[in-house]
């Protein structure tokens, strides 16, 4: 039997995004055994996947720990997709035949200090892929896919009545504070839903969810830092459109193949991680940024503050083009 090892430690978003090849080596590679090896924060993320075999904890303060392990387990092929310094060191060190994927860090670079744009248009899934293509693997087209422990499945029953018979998910947080909508613009999106509002986030998110709840008029449940990961897809899978920022839980929601209007600020479509969807689901993304602004992208990842101080990428989004959207989706969906 094939024994393969496949890569990602982090985050919630890029291991959602890994599992279209985990899905594809599984069903195309039948009787080979699939194991992922990843940080322990973001176990629950895999943790019911039913196409992977086993899964394993990097020790981050460790690396050589987690090599010994490594080794014992006797993989046949390793695909990194991560490629960091912590991958690149066990890849290395196991010296088994291996695959990766072009980051494109070098284009990435140009676009946020020169602003040349020589991005390929393809997505991040697509590149993913390059690293199992001589495993044989070929993308089935069907998208992402994330499974929620039974123990983590909201009951609808347990929401206040309001948000039983459907509702609006509304990912208010974000890694970085540049590529969140500011707390005045939600409140204002929110007021324009005529629509019960789920406002989605981690315990980080609790506050500025409260501070939300207290200036909307329209009826707005905070779920930030109430549920785990798993439970929050949970709401996600159940919510009628999920309104978001660049995040994991846009990844997540397009795994469910959910009605996505993603929100962004200092990042930017081109680096290929937008809302994956298949084919005949790519209707169900819309995508609002502010097109023309010679300071965006600022950044790959992200800044605290806008560092130009105007935050013109979130304070010129069509906030009433977001309502809009999400009104004629509850009328027509």
């Amino acid at each position: 039997m094939r024994k393969i090892l496949l890569i990602r430690l982090s985050s919630i978003g890029d291991i959602v995004l890994t599992s279209p090849v985990v899905r594809c080596i599984k069903k195309q590679l039948p009787d080979a055994e699939l194991h992922f090896l990843v940080k322990k924060q973001f176990v629950p993320v895999v943790e019911a996947n039913p196409h992977i075999d086993k899964i394993h904890i990097v020790d981050t303060e460790n690396i050589k720990k987690t090599l010994t392990e490594m080794q014992t387990e006797n993989f046949d092929f390793i695909v990194d997709l991560h490629k960091n310094f912590r991958s690149i060191y066990l890849t290395r060190k196991l010296k088994l035949p291996h695959a990766t994927f072009n980051k494109l860090n070098i284009k990435k670079w140009m676009l946020v200090n020169l602003k040349i744009d020589l991005m390929p248009e393809i997505h991040i899934v697509d590149r993913y892929f390059e690293a199992v293509k001589e495993l044989g693997i070929k993308n089935d087209g069907k998208g992402l896919d994330y499974f929620i422990p039974e123990k983590d499945r909201v009951n609808p029953s347990t929401l206040p009545d309001d948000f039983r018979q459907g509702y609006a998910g509304f990912v208010i947080g974000a890694k970085h504070v540049t590529k969140a909508l500011p707390e005045e613009e939600v409140v204002f999106v929110i007021n324009k839903i005529k629509k019960p509002v789920v406002l989605l986030g981690g315990p980080e998110d609790r506050e500025k969810g409260e501070r939300i709840l207290a200036e909307c008029k329209t009826t707005v449940y905070n779920a930030c830092g109430k549920y785990n990961i798993n439970a929050s897809a949970s709401l996600v899978e159940q919510a009628d459109v999920i309104i978001t920022n660049d995040t994991g839980l846009m990844h997540i929601a397009a795994a469910f193949k959910k009605e996505v209007i993603s929100v962004w600020g200092n990042t930017v479509t081109q680096f290929g991680m937008y809302p994956y969807l298949p084919e005949w689901k790519k209707d169900k993304s819309h995508i609002f940024e502010v097109q023309g602004l010679n300071c965006r992208p600022c950044s790959k990842l992200g800044y605290k503050k806008c560092p130009r101080g105007h935050f013109k990428c979130m304070r010129k989004i069509d906030l009433s083009g977001i309502a809009d959207v999400v009104n004629g989706i509850t009328k027509h969906g």
